[in-house]
């Protein structure tokens, strides 16, 4: 895949191209369906395929204050991408004057002038440009103008199905899930572990006193973090390694009456070594427990002593 970060590069490709727009959040099971059929019709056109997406969500810019934490970075989410098999990807700086551009203009900079779009492919929802004006019915006129056909389509279960309301995939119903501990739910929808990275940082060394070390990754605040409570899940280093782990979020109760922000501790199964300032990849794959407050050190220790137990057989099996 060709990431192209910048309207003055833009391919033009002489075949045309098939194009579906999106913040694409999550690249998840809803995404993946529409990009194979993307791919599928540009196949029967002869042409590339093409995602335009953002470099932040949208909603950052337009309502602050009420914007998603984000299910994936933007390089985890170019890499997601990549995987699907597309042949461009166009990430769009949207900023103040991107929000306040009419989606004509949209239309005829970004889907025209820079990709050659002969193919557009939306949700039948779809809605774009300054005050959300643009939508199907605005693609199919200026597509009779400009030369490109718009193909809508219904929003999809997990197999890849035209769904109900409830059954439908989408980035909102998988941060619900998340926040609301239905971890084996987002994890389906979203066809894989969820996954957060950051890097590792000092902490108290708490863990190391009771026995079980742990790396505390610090985690960026736009990224949306599940619910508090024990885990069982994957450790990626950054050469590559992958580790299984036990992994602590929350706000230690144990040890502290009121902490301000849920920390991330994953302790990482049959290893020791040095993880400091390194970044990182962790996959919640299993929920075990919630978080509790223990009447002494001795009875945390005896029951992280279970969970590690418990992370290695659910890990064994995944």
């Amino acid at each position: 895949m060709e990431v192209l970060r910048d309207l003055s590069a833009c391919p033009r490709p002489g075949e045309g191209t098939a194009v579906t727009i999106g913040a694409y959040d999550g690249v998840h099971m809803g995404h993946q369906a529409v990009i194979g059929e993307v791919r599928r019709r540009a196949d029967e056109r002869g042409l590339a395929t093409a995602v335009v997406t953002f470099d932040r969500h949208p909603a950052s810019v337009v309502r602050p204050e009420s914007a998603p934490r984000l299910l994936t970075d933007l390089d985890q989410k170019l890499e997601l991408l990549a995987a699907t098999g597309i042949d461009y990807c166009l990430v769009v700086t949207f900023d103040e004057t991107r929000r306040q551009e009419s989606a004509e203009d949209f239309v005829r900079e970004v889907l025209v002038d820079c990709l050659a779009a002969r193919l557009v492919v939306v949700g039948e929802d779809f809605h774009f440009g300054r005050e959300r004006a643009g939508n199907v019915n605005l693609l199919r006129r200026m597509g009779g103008e400009l030369g490109f056909e718009v193909d809508p389509l219904e929003l999809v279960d997990r197999e890849g199905r035209p769904a109900g309301e409830g059954e439908r995939v989408s980035s909102t119903r998988i941060r619900s899930a998340l926040v609301e501990g239905r971890l084996d739910e987002a994890n389906a929808l979203l066809g894989r572990p969820h996954e957060v990275r950051g890097v590792v940082a000092r902490g108290d060394k708490r863990g190391r006193e009771l026995g079980f070390p742990t790396a505390n990754v610090s985690v960026p605040g736009d990224i949306l973090l599940p619910a508090d409570g024990i885990y069982a899940g994957w450790f990626e280093r950054s050469d590559g390694s992958v580790h299984a782990a036990a992994i602590s979020l929350g706000r230690r109760p144990t040890f502290y009456v009121q902490a301000h922000a849920s920390l991330l501790e994953a302790h990482l199964l049959d290893f020791d070594e040095d993880l400091y300032d390194e970044h990182a990849k962790v996959r919640f794959v299993a929920w075990l427990r919630g978080e509790e407050r223990f009447e002494s050190v001795e009875a945390l220790i005896e029951q992280i002593g279970r969970d590690c137990d418990e992370a290695r057989r659910v890990l064994s099996s995944n």
